[in-house]
């Protein structure tokens, strides 16, 4: 079993940067891929920013690539999502999540197994 929790949300201006963090516990959380996803309102869940168990391989959507950058520390039980150039549409909950097939770095939100809580970040214009 693997519990994540989520910080680092906040509010931004447009341009500014914020670094989310995702804390698990749980002895298999070193063999899971983690990935970050977001939601704006009514819209649905989208995927961010993948990362495989040894952090050898990493996948972005094309809206966050050359902006976003996921890094896990598996002695930590930690991964990050260090966000930079900000833009008004990057406002959304962010939500951290761990699949057991640690080799994959899937995009689709049926493939995790394990969720967080989520954490609201909000870019002004």
């Amino acid at each position: 079993q693997v519990q994540l929790v989520e910080s680092g949300g906040g509010l931004v201006a447009a341009g500014g940067s914020l670094r989310l963090s995702c804390a698990a516990s749980g002895r298999t959380f070193g063999t899971c891929a983690v990935a970050w996803f977001r939601q704006a309102p009514g819209k649905e869940r989208e995927f961010v920013a993948v990362i495989t168990w040894s952090g050898g391989t990493r996948n972005y959507v094309d809206s966050v690539k050359g902006r976003f950058t996921i890094n896990r520390d598996n002695a930590k039980n930690t991964v990050s999502l260090q966000m930079d150039s900000l833009k008004p549409q990057d406002t959304a909950v962010y939500y951290c999540a761990a699949d057991r097939t640690g080799w994959r770095s899937s995009t689709r939100t049926a493939d995790y197994e394990y969720w967080g809580q989520g954490t609201q970040v909000t870019v002004s214009s």
